[in-house]
């Protein structure tokens, strides 16, 4: 499986895994504002945006392998790796199966919990749905929690370009990450094992993995760093891409040392 990537910049290689049910191109931002600093390195998991889906099991695992195989392909042997919602459920499957290719960790707007089974089922029937009608379901029930109130009242383009990039989601795709998301481990374990640096970051308005998640998961991490940003929702990189880009500079700069360069 080669996954399609969007990279830019050069130094410390950072990679950014998105959020469901989005694509790469939700980190332009990122790539703009953080390519002073380092390389970042944004792909398409499989199945959305330009990668191919593929005929495997729906599973996470799978999906953090893909991203091994990409930092192969790029001649990278250890990256800062980090994800936002369902990419920070990528990302803890990848620090379980590769920890010897983490420099350090990102999680944004994510859980360390496995789903209750209320909210497995729900994933099987917005999977069901998708296949069997469309993306419309996508757009009335998941659309509404992804954005925070305050984006919502004053940031209409990005609320417009959010949905934009939801419709766009292939039904295929959508069913197979629900389901490879309803089945994920709890890593709770994962986070206490770390032996990098971890930032945390979660939306002030984030109802999907509300701060307190983000401070759970801080406290179980040998070096869990939590950053809330405000006045933003679940896509906390999207809605506040400045205070985004700003809070990830820091720790890459205080955590990772000489490896990342000073914006400029």
């Amino acid at each position: 499986m080669q996954l399609y990537t969007r990279s830019a910049g050069s130094g410390l290689p950072v990679v950014l895994l998105h959020a469901f049910p989005l694509s790469s191109a939700m980190w332009l931002a990122q790539r703009e504002g953080l390519s002073t600093v380092c390389r970042v390195i944004t792909p398409d998991l499989r199945g959305f945006g330009g990668s191919r889906l593929g005929d495997d099991e729906p599973s996470l695992d799978l999906m953090a392998d893909d991203v091994a195989r990409l930092l192969d392909d790029e001649g990278i042997d250890r990256a800062v790796v980090g994800g936002l919602s369902m990419g920070g459920y990528v990302t803890m499957a990848f620090c379980r199966r590769h920890p010897d290719r983490v420099l350090g960790v990102v999680l944004a707007d994510t859980k360390a919990g496995t789903d209750p089974p209320a909210a497995r089922d729900n994933r099987e029937r917005i999977a069901r749905a998708v296949l069997d009608e469309g993306s419309e379901v996508l757009v009335s029930e998941v659309l509404p929690a992804l954005i925070g109130p305050t984006t919502k009242e004053r940031r209409a383009m990005v609320f417009g370009r959010v949905k934009g990039l939801v419709q766009s989601a292939p039904p295929g795709a959508v069913a197979w990450a629900q389901r490879a998301m309803a089945a994920r481990p709890d890593s709770f374990g994962t986070l206490g094992e770390l032996k990098v640096p971890l930032l945390i970051v979660v939306g002030e308005e984030d109802e999907l993995s509300p701060p307190a998640d983000a401070e759970a998961m801080a406290r179980a991490a040998p070096e869990g760093r939590l950053e809330v940003i405000p006045k933003a929702g679940h896509l906390s990189a999207v809605e506040q891409p400045e205070a985004f880009n700003a809070t990830v500079a820091e720790f890459l700069r205080t955590e990772l040392g000489g490896a990342a360069r000073s914006p400029g």
